[in-house]
């Protein structure tokens, strides 16, 4: 079980506040997302919960622990995959554990255990470049996995895909989210993307970036295929397109 509340961050760049008092929470096998504009505050937001910068103000709580400013408690996917090129998907999988000084023959075999469950199966000797694109966002999800595995912040991940395989992603992330009790905090420019996927959407507005409101998606997940289709979907939509 993970719990991550984040209390009265602030933080500054050259004088001037780029976010501005915000609190938000994450809890356990929850998917929450971050929307609004670009250059809005949510990567320096992330970089903050991630412990790579120290906020001016406020607190990042995990699990009742203060790991403000401390890197290394949470995992952190970036838009890119930033797949090595010239390492075989296992080795990129497993980078997180050879980092931390795990034997490579141990490190390969307690990653191989989740090529299955990923949908990975079959890839482990093979190079990102022999990977469709979802295949290698699969892969770099499954090593931000085995970085931290109990909480994910995600900025982006399926913006470079393609319409079709992006709600394959989408499908498949929930599953696997529900299997390994993932939680994660996902950043996003696309409200239908936030709607489908999230249990609750916080809106990050102006400049300085404050959150301005926090929106519950009452859908119950898995979501109906149609989902976005109801009219349900298209009051969300509203109501956020109203609000940012």
């Amino acid at each position: 079980m993970s719990d991550l509340i984040v209390t009265d961050v602030t933080l500054s760049y050259e004088k001037k506040n780029v976010i501005e008092d915000i609190t938000i929470e994450l809890h356990d096998n929850e998917l929450v997302c971050l929307l609004g504009a670009s250059g809005g505050g949510k990567t320096t937001l992330f970089n903050v919960i991630a412990g790579l910068n120290t906020p001016d103000k406020g607190t990042v709580v995990l699990d009742g622990e203060d790991i403000t400013g401390q890197p290394g408690h949470i995992s952190y996917m970036l838009q890119k995959d930033l797949l090595l090129p010239y390492k075989t998907i296992e080795d990129n999988v497993a980078l997180p554990l050879f980092i931390k000084g795990e034997k490579k023959k141990a490190a390969r075999e307690r990653v191989g255990g989740f090529f299955e469950e990923f949908g990975l199966e079959g890839t482990q000797k093979k190079y990102p470049h022999q990977l469709s694109g979802g295949m290698r966002q699969r892969a770099a999800l499954l090593r931000t996995y085995m970085f931290s595995r109990n909480i994910a912040l995600l900025d982006e991940p399926f913006s470079a895909l393609d319409t079709l395989t992006k709600a394959e992603m989408h499908k498949w992330y929930l599953d696997v989210m529900d299997k390994i009790h993932l939680s994660t905090l996902f950043i996003t420019h696309d409200i239908d993307e936030a709607i489908l996927l999230s249990d609750r959407i916080y809106l990050l507005t102006g400049v300085p970036g404050r959150i301005t409101e926090e929106i519950l998606i009452k859908e119950p997940k898995p979501r109906r295929k149609d989902f976005n289709l109801t009219e349900e979907f298209l009051d969300y939509k509203k109501e956020i397109l109203a609000k940012l």
